[in-house]
């Protein structure tokens, strides 16, 4: 809904485009805007703060994920006082090679 692209973009040049949580993710964590046309600059702040917390939502880890007080706090609350959630990931596999690729790196 927010980039009016599909989920699944078969013809993406990235394979971080392949995917849109990771898509998105990508642009909310680089600091950059979403590009929605015609939006005030306080619809575009409602717009960013709604894909952190569903960033959160879509956590792999029930554990990771919020509580629904939690969301209905971030989505109450300044934009400025919630966090990037970690990167989400496809598979549980992706998470694997993630942690013994930073372990293997130290």
């Amino acid at each position: 809904m927010t980039s009016k692209r599909k989920n699944l973009n078969p013809h993406a040049d990235h394979s971080s485009q392949l995917y849109f949580p990771l898509w998105i993710y990508d642009h909310i964590k680089g600091g950059e805007d979403v590009d929605i046309k015609d939006v005030t600059e306080e619809e575009n702040k409602i717009t960013k703060k709604m894909i952190i917390v569903a960033l959160w939502c879509i956590q792999l880890k029930p554990n990771d994920r919020p509580s629904m007080n939690r969301v209905v706090e971030m989505l109450e609350g300044d934009i400025e006082d919630l966090e990037i959630p970690p990167k989400p990931i496809l598979f549980p596999e992706d998470e694997t090679l993630t942690e013994d690729q930073t372990i293997n790196s130290s």
